[in-house]
């Protein structure tokens, strides 16, 4: 069996989004282990609510097929989480909620129901056995290293992995499980396809997006990948200069540029996806699992955009079923029909879609927010209602991912 090829990237390495805490007073040094830490934040021994009660199905099993795991609704929990702040040193600091005082923890005693079934709890053992002697690499932004994150502290009960990186790039990861023979590796890539900051205006963030051409920061490292997981979205809201054919340019969102048509993000997220799923499929030497994870809401921010004080204050799901709507469901529709599109194409290929965008964007309480620093830190600060406190929501994507694999074997 092929080996996942351990990176050492040339490409650029983007900046973090503007919508992350923007540290100035540190920056991340050493070893990825060594760059979190745990605080001394405790779970409350309640939330308050009224709690289901963990049922047998709940814990253990499978489900039953045909069953979308991806249509439910969230439930009051007494079993979660699984793990704490104390208990996982991998946390990074930006999603360590519980260290930084959020002061409600109510939020993480919430389960996933999949409507007409039960979603069986994450097994750390068990998907270490599915996963025996393979390889598994995540390709996008800062979600997919949110959501990489959550699953190592969620197999950390079981084996604590060892950092085998080549690079002392900190977006560029790769773990070892060497009790399993697992290789788990992440690969920073925003847009999916090349990308660099425009000479027209570098100091305002345009970007030029290179629509036809896959990043070489990740396609060149995963042909040995037993699963690769993909994802992006929330880059493609920064202004972008479009360019195909050969580094024609074609459009632009947002740009200001005289003479440049004005198209739309779902323009550029389609056609960026659409050349990432094409570079997979077509890799040579590439006979893994392929798994779209679609994205997660930028419609949390409350009271303003992300950049004037909007913020996510709540402290529990929403009580009714929110769908969605507007900006996110264009991506969505977007990123759905581009990965049944290359499925239709790649034909033999295992390719599956973690469609986790409608149970998130029921969960406005599990956002960092303003609990992503001490509050006497010398931070530029923008409320992050984006990425996912840890633990927190974000660990049910790994139940969805367990499920997946279960029900693919």
């Amino acid at each position: 069996m092929q080996k996942l090829r351990l990176v050492n990237p040339t490409a650029l390495s983007l900046p973090a989004a503007a919508i992350v805490l923007l540290i100035v007073s540190t920056r991340l040094r050493g070893s990825f282990f060594g760059t979190y830490s745990p605080g001394d934040a405790a779970i409350p021994s309640g939330s308050g609510h009224q709690v289901v009660s963990n049922s047998t199905s709940a814990v253990a099993g499978r489900v039953p097929e045909g069953c979308d795991i991806f249509r439910g609704e969230w439930v009051p929990d007494d079993g979660a989480p699984y793990y704490t702040n104390r208990s996982c040193a991998f946390i990074q600091e930006h999603q360590n909620c519980m260290k930084y005082g959020r002061p409600d923890l109510g939020f993480l005693r919430w389960r996933w129901r999949p409507d007409g079934c039960e979603l069986p709890r994450f097994d750390a053992a068990r998907l270490l056995q599915v996963v025996r002697n393979r390889s598994m690499a995540f390709v996008g932004d800062s979600l997919a290293r949110n959501h990489m994150q959550s699953l190592v502290c969620l197999l950390s009960k079981v084996e604590y992995p060892t950092d085998i990186s080549t690079t002392d790039n900190q977006e560029f990861r790769t773990l070892y499980y060497e009790s399993h023979d697992f290789t788990l590796s992440i690969f920073r890539s925003p847009f999916l396809v090349k990308a660099n900051l425009s000479d027209n205006d570098p100091d305002h963030g345009l970007w030029n997006l290179y629509l036809d051409e896959p990043d070489d920061a990740w396609l060149p490292f995963v042909s040995g990948a037993d699963y690769i997981i993909i994802s992006a979205a929330s880059w493609f809201t920064h202004p972008s200069l479009f360019y195909e054919a050969g580094g024609r340019l074609v459009g632009c969102k947002s740009c200001g540029v005289p003479g440049v048509p004005e198209l739309t993000l779902r323009y550029s997220l389609r056609a960026a996806f659409r050349t990432a799923l094409r570079a997979i499929t077509t890799l040579k030497g590439f006979t893994g699992t392929v798994i779209v994870r679609t994205l997660t809401p930028t419609s949390h921010f409350e009271g303003g955009e992300w950049d004037k004080g909007g913020d996510c204050r709540r402290t529990r799901p929403y009580a009714a079923r929110v769908g969605v709507a507007g900006q996110d469901l264009e991506l969505h529709e977007a990123q759905v029909e581009e990965f049944a599109a290359a499925k239709e194409v790649a034909r033999g290929m295992r390719m599956m879609l973690m469609d986790t965008t409608a149970a998130m964007v029921l969960r406005p309480d599990g956002h960092p927010s303003r609990y992503g620093h001490w509050a006497h830190e010398n931070v530029t600060l923008y409320n992050d209602c984006v990425h996912w406190c840890l633990p927190g929501p974000v660990d049910v994507w790994n139940e969805m991912l367990l499920h997946m694999l279960l029900a693919a074997a």
